[in-house]
């Protein structure tokens, strides 16, 4: 019987990142192991995003992006296999939903044979409305996770696999079976998103050529109209947010700049201790904000994530906007652009949120953002620059007025 663990580790960001913020900010990914006895035969270390195409209404589709929680665990199904069966890795999250990886060898190599995603229809929280209550189950046998023998699989960029009407995107990705120790081999096997991503590009002759004119934008829309959403947990409100967004999307040469909606859009999510999760879906719009909590009992929005019926999705778990206090919520009315990744920002306005320690219902006090207090400072500036000016005038003629009446003498 294989034993199972789950534990969740931090990856970092790069120096380049250090030099410029001054701090770490932490990739959540989580840690799996596959136990026999005492002995470890498969351990996974990523991050996942699984977008999901499923039926509503009116024979209408809607698309939903799921991230892989770090509550994540390994299921007892899990193996490390034998003459006859092949290893695998399970992995079980949310309402009834889960990954797993089936593995096979040769003299040299091992792999990922089959990648299988079965996820719970019936889950209300994450498919919203959906037609089908049954269990959805598919599967790939072309992930592409391949390495060899007793070196780690390691890739570090987004790699998508495809599936029916189910995409999963793995990042900060490090994967190994038939292990022969009880961690990570030191050498790896690295993948080839990130050799062409570290690979510096060869010197070439400057020749004149026509150059690509950039994505035209498309006509701004006015400003969005705020929305009110909340996650519940036993019934109580765990997560409260306030805020009115723009979405900016380049996609296909094409930048598109539109509106959250918030009297079409369906808020859900999930709260746990150190962290919590707001999903909007606007339509075929699906939207994620991730928060944590960290051992100061300060929060920040440490990731977001986006999906389109068109097929753009982009995600970045390195985060670290709207920081607050436990207890109190995070308020900033100015216009603020929270980018995500060189091709997805979103304009938030007249923004406020608690992903932590709601109490009655109501947001804590707030916190204001460095762009309201400084809208706030300039007012009071002009004010006493003005007032300083009057007091200067009035000075001034007090000045004179005494001068003019010493200028007259007694007859």
């Amino acid at each position: 019987m294989a034993l199972l663990h789950s534990n969740k580790q931090l990856l970092f960001a790069g120096v380049a990142l250090i030099s410029f913020i001054g701090c770490l900010n932490p990739v959540f990914a989580v840690t799996f192991e596959v136990k026999n006895g005492n002995n470890t035969c498969i351990m996974a270390e990523l991050s996942a995003n699984i977008s999901v195409k499923y039926a509503v209404a009116n024979k209408q589709m809607n698309t939903v992006l799921v991230a892989l929680p770090d509550n994540a665990t390994v299921d007892n199904s899990s193996t490390c296999g034998n003459d006859t069966v092949a290893p695998l890795l399970v992995v079980r999250f949310g309402d009834g939903h889960s990954l797993s990886l089936n593995f096979s060898r040769n003299a040299s190599d091992y792999q990922v044979d089959t990648l299988s995603v079965t996820l719970n229809l019936s889950d209300s929280a994450v498919f919203v409305n959906s037609s089908t209550k049954a269990p959805m189950t598919v599967s790939s046998s072309s992930t592409g996770i391949k390495a060899s023998l007793n070196t780690t699989y390691r890739c570090m960029s987004a790699t998508h696999v495809t599936l029916t009407d189910v995409n999963v995107t793995f990042s900060n990705m490090r994967v190994e079976a038939y292990l022969p120790a009880a961690n990570f081999s030191k050498e790896a096997t690295v993948c080839n998103a990130d050799i062409s991503t570290s690979t510096p590009a060869p010197k070439t002759t400057p020749v004149t050529t026509a150059t690509t004119a950039p994505p035209a934008p498309t006509t701004a829309p006015t400003n969005p109209t705020a929305g009110i959403y909340n996650v519940t947990k036993s019934n109580e409100t765990c997560l409260l947010a306030k805020m009115a967004l723009q979405l900016n999307i380049t996609y296909q040469n094409k930048t598109t700049v539109f509106n959250i909606n918030p009297l079409t859009t369906v808020a859900g999510g999930a709260c746990d201790t150190n962290s919590s999760t707001l999903i909007l879906r606007d339509g075929s719009t699906n939207l994620t904000f991730m928060f944590m909590l960290n051992d100061t009992k300060k929060f920040y929005l440490s990731g977001i994530a986006v999906a389109t019926s068109g097929g753009f999705i982009a995600d970045n778990k390195n985060l670290t906007y709207l920081r607050g206090t436990l207890g109190r919520s995070y308020m900033c009315s100015a216009e603020q652009t929270l980018t995500v990744t060189s091709v997805f920002s979103i304009n938030a306005f007249h923004l406020q949120v608690q992903p932590f320690g709601v109490s009655s219902g109501k947001f804590g006090t707030a916190e204001e953002c460095q762009l309201d207090e400084d809208n706030m400072l300039i007012p009071i500036i002009v004010g006493a620059a003005l007032a300083g000016l009057v007091l200067i005038v009035l000075i001034a003629y007090l000045i004179g007025r005494k001068r003019s009446h010493a200028g007259y003498q007694t007859i």
